[in-house]
């Protein structure tokens, strides 16, 4: 079992940053390989980021790709996102997720564990 709790999320204007934590309860974080997703009002849940359990690989939405750099620290039980030059169609609300091996993946439903999820807006 793996408890997620997101935080550092808030308004912002555009053109700002933000970051976003994860933070994963248990002994065995690094046998997860860990994603960021988000959902704007109205609009179904879509992939941001994934990172490989030992952060050796990456993968990005193409809308985020350049903007947006995920991490994690496994000594730290954490992952991170780092968004920057943030815009409006940024704002959603931001979800952490915890998927068993050592790869992540874009499709949501294959991560079994959850965060309650963030707030990020973003002002024009």
């Amino acid at each position: 079992q793996v408890q997620l709790v997101e935080s550092g999320g808030g308004l912002v204007q555009a053109g700002g940053s933000l970051r976003l934590s994860c933070a994963a309860s248990g002994r065995t974080f690094s046998s997860y390989a860990m994603g960021w997703f988000r959902q704007a009002p109205g609009k179904e849940r879509e992939f941001v980021a994934h990172v490989s359990w030992n952060g050796g690989s990456r993968n990005y939405a193409d809308s985020v790709k350049g903007r947006f750099t995920i991490s994690r620290d496994n000594a730290k039980n954490t992952v991170y996102l780092q968004m920057d030059s943030l815009k409006p169609e940024d704002t959603a609300i931001y979800y952490c997720a915890a998927r068993l091996g050592l790869l992540g993946a874009v499709t949501y439903d294959l991560y079994r564990y959850w965060g309650q999820g963030t707030q990020v807006t973003v002002s024009s």
